[in-house]
């Protein structure tokens, strides 16, 4: 029995393991992806999507796409050749068998893979297909005599499907070409000899050797003084980016320059570009609810239309005097083409896929179509300080100590113990003091959340943080924290204030025109901060911020969103993903700076921006909207063509082609505006 997938109302993906969704491969993205085909019913598309019959990406594995033109060519020629002999050469031997043969073999090449589809979705249970409905009205219209017309109609259904084969192919370019970026080989360097490996079977610690112009295959640190490597693949940035030795490098950079050595840090299948690429794949199999809308919505609506196309025959015989049957069954025949759901089914998941290729090219990820949905109406972007705003890289500016404590014994502790933090504060206190000091033994280590870091050393109890820490055990100081600008690391040693060390960030680049422009797209802006208010005041008035918080703990930044959202608005937050997962939690979009930094960053973000650029916000703010704003002009136009065309044909004011155009005209139309957004510059 065939496998169906289950989603619930958020339109998350109910079934299969975490670990069935992680292994399936790059390939099994790119041919089972949901606009892979057009299963119509809306029953299960993806179900049908998993099958090999009637793949729209069929030709794509070899290339030739000329092929999938043959049959609808042969088709083609042939309908020309009986519609001259019916209208401008007639012959006294075509007629009757003869002529009825030559449109049945006109029809064929195109009829028969359709009408194939249409007893195995019947045998699948999928009685409503679109290759049913097709089937029907093609029939029945050689039945009524009308062979020219059945032919043309499957003939131009059958064009379609081969023009939303290409549209598909090129909607999954930008993820092909993110699926390409991780090389299969590398050399590998052992014993001063190279050699080359498959890159699966790499051990961490073996040293790869990568020459000008090649792609990394793993994560590693790099051995050589200096190398440029171009990162576009990961972080959508195009500008090359010069890495030092001792410095992390990913797998899909590419070295621009002289060979370089790398030593590998992470498995093939734990690296960055592994989790990003699992983060794409799963983006999938999570819907929109607009889409799980017009699914279950197909599912409902074809078998209504068919029932409907049954009554305009049946029906009007009790009420029409000059009833004609052939007259009538032809309406219905043309409501039945007309009623095929395809623009619908095809080009809403083809929209929203094509929405996170295109954030994708821009190095942000989103983890489903959904959050494209939700963020493209949020009105409050709440915003940590450090690391989204600031570059989170602290330099110490000064270190005021009381003359009664040595300077160096006191430094070398605090180094020792900020050691058990991964805070950029902690890598900005190593590198002023140096290296740890191996012989000072640390006892009941504890990070006290908001607050900093505590410890017993040589007996006597050891605190590094901010003043609340210091408030929180009872020691005195005697200096006002309000009055120091920059960010203040407090110390008291046995219960006695030491003294501080100041560190200072520094505002990104792009910080700027990151506020602006989401105050160009009306959106709300907060700044909640654990940092000490006067250095959050200081950053949210040189950016023009008005609402901004500092000296938070974590459940004083749930607190202030909790405020926004009692408003009835939507929230998203932009942080690190770790340390304020509460607040990621209760926001209506997760968002995440720096996700190559950080592998528990990608599992906690609903999105990640990969190269810690603020700017990047609207940029995903512009994409949801603009995703959800061709999404609806697709549904729009689908809708409007069909119910008009659909009154004309019950009426018996439009023809099997008004037909082909309601159906797949508007199909086409709707695929390929769906694909405008894989060319559009964000």
């Amino acid at each position: 029995m065939e496998h169906t997938h289950q989603y619930d109302e958020q339109g998350k993906q109910m079934c299969c393991t975490e670990e069935a969704k992680i292994n399936n491969t790059a390939d099994a993205l790119i041919k089972n992806s949901p606009m892979k085909s057009c299963s119509c019913s809306g029953d299960d598309q993806d179900q049908h999507a998993n099958d090999d019959s009637h793949d729209h990406d069929h030709a794509s594995e070899d290339g030739n796409n000329i092929r999938l033109f043959l049959p609808a060519a042969l088709s083609f020629v042939a309908l020309l050749i009986a519609i001259a002999l019916d209208n401008y050469f007639p012959q006294t031997w075509f007629t009757g068998w003869v002529r009825i043969g030559w449109y049945v073999a006109a029809y064929l090449p195109v009829g028969l893979p359709v009408l194939k589809e249409a007893v195995e979705s019947i045998v699948k249970g999928e009685v409503f297909s679109e290759f049913l409905l097709m089937g029907i009205a093609t029939i029945g219209a050689f039945a009524i005599g009308e062979y020219p017309e059945g032919v043309a109609v499957m003939l131009f259904y059958s064009v379609g499907e081969v023009f939303q084969t290409l549209a598909v192919k090129r909607a999954k370019t930008n993820i092909k070409t993110l699926l390409d970026q991780r090389p299969d080989e590398v050399t590998v360097l052992r014993n001063n000899q190279t050699m080359t490996l498959k890159a699966e079977t790499v051990s961490i610690g073996d040293i790869i050797q990568l020459k000008a112009g090649e792609k990394l295959g793993l994560d590693g640190e790099l051995l050589s003084e200096t190398a440029s490597f171009n990162t576009a693949a990961l972080t959508g940035e195009s500008k090359p980016d010069t890495k030092t030795k001792g410095d992390s490098v990913l797998a899909g950079m590419i070295n621009l320059n002289a060979v370089s050595q790398v030593r590998v840090t992470t498995a093939y299948t734990d690296s960055k570009l592994s989790r990003i690429l699992e983060l794409v794949q799963n983006a999938a199999a999570q819907k929109a609810p607009t889409e799980l809308f017009i699914r279950k919505f197909a599912k409902i609506y074809t078998p209504i239309v068919v029932a409907l196309a049954v009554a305009i025959c049946v029906v009007p015989y009790v009420f029409v005097e000059t009833y004609v049957f052939s007259e009538w069954l032809y309406r219905a025949l043309i409501f039945l083409v007309i009623s095929c759901p395809c623009a619908l089914v095809i080009s809403i998941p083809l929209g929203y896929f094509g929405g996170i290729g295109a954030a994708s090219r821009n190095g942000i990820l989103f983890k489903g179509s959904n959050f494209l949905d939700t963020i493209s109406t949020i009105q409050n972007v709440v915003m940590d300080k450090t690391g989204t705003m600031t570059e989170g890289v602290f330099i110490v500016q000064e270190v005021n100590l009381k003359p009664e404590f040595n300077r160096d014994e006191i430094l070398k502790m605090v180094n020792a113990l900020e050691s058990q933090s991964t805070h950029p504060v902690a890598t900005a206190i190593h590198q002023y003091v140096g290296d740890i000091d191996s012989s000072i033994t640390l006892n009941n280590v504890e990070e006290i959340s908001g607050h900093g870091l505590k410890a017993d050393v040589n007996g006597k109890v050891l605190l590094v943080g901010n003043f609340r820490l210091l408030d929180k055990f009872a020691v005195a100081y005697d200096i006002d924290p309000a009055s120091i600008v920059y960010t203040v690391i407090a110390i008291a040693y046995d219960h006695k204030f030491a003294g501080y060390i100041t560190i200072a960030d520094s505002i990104k680049e792009d910080a700027q025109l990151t506020i602006d422009t989401l105050k160009q797209l009306g959106v709300n802006i907060t700044m909640l901060s654990g940092d000490k208010n006067s250095v959050v005041q200081f950053v949210a008035q040189k950016l023009g911020i008005a609402n901004a918080f500092g000296d938070l703990l974590p459940e004083d930044k749930v607190n202030k969103v909790k405020e926004i959202k009692a408003r009835n608005e939507t929230v998203a937050f932009v942080g690190d993903g770790v340390n304020d997962a509460p607040v990621v939690a209760l926001s209506d979009v997760g968002i995440a700076m720096g996700g190559l930094g950080s592998d528990a960053t990608i599992e906690t973000a609903d999105v990640v921006i990969q190269d810690d650029k603020p700017s990047k916000i609207p940029t995903a703010i512009a994409i949801g909207k603009q995703t959800k704003r061709i999404v609806w002009q697709n549904i729009s136009l689908a809708f409007g063509v069909k119910a008009i065309v659909l009154i004309l044909g019950a009426g018996g004011l439009a023809t099997m082609w008004e037909a082909v155009f309601a159906d797949v005209g508007v199909a086409l139309l709707a695929i390929f505006n769906a694909v405008r957004i894989q060319r559009m510059k964000f």
